[in-house]
């Protein structure tokens, strides 16, 4: 799990079975399973609103003149994103 703040600051933490991690509130983050076994995960608020933004999606809404900017990442890769969320599976 990565998990990432304002001006490129993030963390990323290798999880094995059992583990418990923690998102500071207004910190984005990301979930990518290393391992080659399905990945159960449990995610918990303490908020009785939950939201969920996909970056993929939001990059994609997003001008992508300005992603290209900011993030310094090619055309050709933001052809690839879909203005629908995709699950995670």
């Amino acid at each position: 799990m990565t998990v990432f703040a304002a001006e490129g600051k993030a963390r990323t933490f290798d999880f094995q079975e059992g583990d418990v991690g923690y998102v500071p509130m207004s910190m984005s983050h990301f979930i990518e399973n290393t391992g080659s076994e399905s990945l159960q995960l449990l995610e918990l608020f303490r908020s009785s609103r939950f939201m969920d933004v996909s970056l993929a999606q939001w990059m994609e809404l997003t001008p992508h003149q300005l992603v290209e900017a900011h993030l310094k990442i090619q055309r050709v890769a933001l052809e690839t994103l879909r203005k629908e969320k995709r699950p995670v599976v």
